[in-house]
């Protein structure tokens, strides 16, 4: 089996926009994106740990549940091709084929197609489909547990110094709650903001408490007013904003994660939220295979 890289590093680069100056913001993003082109973003570093325990643990079948379109799935059955682990994805509903998948299985993942209502229950899914084979290792829904997290600790131990506010997009809240730890090791009075992109999103603080108990969470700011109607839904402002900001600085985004990110940002920044002279950091979490899903809605 290949060694399991320890260190990732992903660089910092400035945006620079005319709003920015004119409220005299210094605004930084972290391309998570430029980690790899299918383990991407925020799913390398969920996994790096996962992996590793796997591989300590003498496993060699790992078994994950996502969405048709998960980044996650298709992170895990890349992950598992390089580095020599079966993989087996759990995906959420009626048997449909798209790109995503596609690419899932050809990096050798099982597709096992799930109703609704049984994916609710992933221990029990995997309790009835794979506790029998003793090599097999559960890895939860989009990478969440606290080795997913512990992972995400290491994009503050990557930053040469302090940010008054750091922004990421939340699905699980794993991210998050990694980002939130690492700046409580440091004593950074930095503020933490958690872009929800799927509507009912309240339940981000709860599963930031629950991967590490007793950590205040006085810094976390969940916005919950930017999912655009749901999970992978879209309006015509958020498609207009990916456009001309990737058109403006060649930096891809698109409408599941980080489009709602940074529309946020730009819209927090445009109503003087930020005080002058505010450093801010965005973490580009990647996953952009999940534009694919909605390339139509750019046509």
């Amino acid at each position: 089996m290949p060694m399991i890289p320890f260190e990732i590093h992903s660089p910092i680069e400035s945006l620079d926009f005319p709003l920015f100056d004119d409220k005299s913001l210094t605004v930084h993003i972290k391309r998570d994106d430029k980690i790899h082109p299918f383990i991407s973003g925020n799913k390398w570093r969920k996994l790096k740990y996962v992996l590793q325990s796997a591989h300590h643990a003498g496993k060699t079948h790992l078994v994950t549940f996502g969405g048709a379109w998960s980044n996650h799935l298709l992170a895990t059955a890349c992950a598992g091709a390089t580095f020599g682990f079966k993989t087996t994805g759990f995906v959420r509903g009626e048997a449909v084929t798209n790109p995503n998948l596609s690419l899932c299985r050809i990096y050798g993942m099982d597709l096992q197609f799930v109703d609704r209502s049984a994916y609710r229950d992933k221990q029990l899914l995997y309790g009835q489909h794979a506790a029998h084979d003793p090599q097999a290792y559960f890895i939860d829904e989009g990478g969440y547990g606290h080795n997913g997290a512990r992972g995400c600790v290491e994009i503050i131990d990557e930053l040469a110094h302090a940010y008054d506010h750091i922004f990421c997009a939340c699905g699980t809240g794993t991210t998050i709650a990694g980002l939130h730890h690492g700046c409580a090791v440091r004593g950074w009075d930095t503020q933490l903001h958690g872009v929800l992109v799927l509507a009912g999103g309240d339940f981000i603080p709860d599963a930031v408490g629950a991967l590490y108990p007793g950590m205040p969470l006085g810094r976390l700011v969940t916005h919950t007013e930017y999912h655009f109607g749901g999970y992978a839904k879209t309006a015509p402002p958020l498609l207009a904003f990916i456009k001309e900001f990737t058109g403006r600085t060649g930096i891809l985004i698109e409408p599941v994660y980080t489009g709602k990110l940074l529309y946020c940002l730009f819209d927090l920044a445009k109503h003087d939220y930020f005080k002058a002279g505010d450093r801010i950091l965005v973490v580009h979490t990647g996953g952009l295979t999940g534009i694919l899903g909605l390339h139509e809605q750019f046509a």
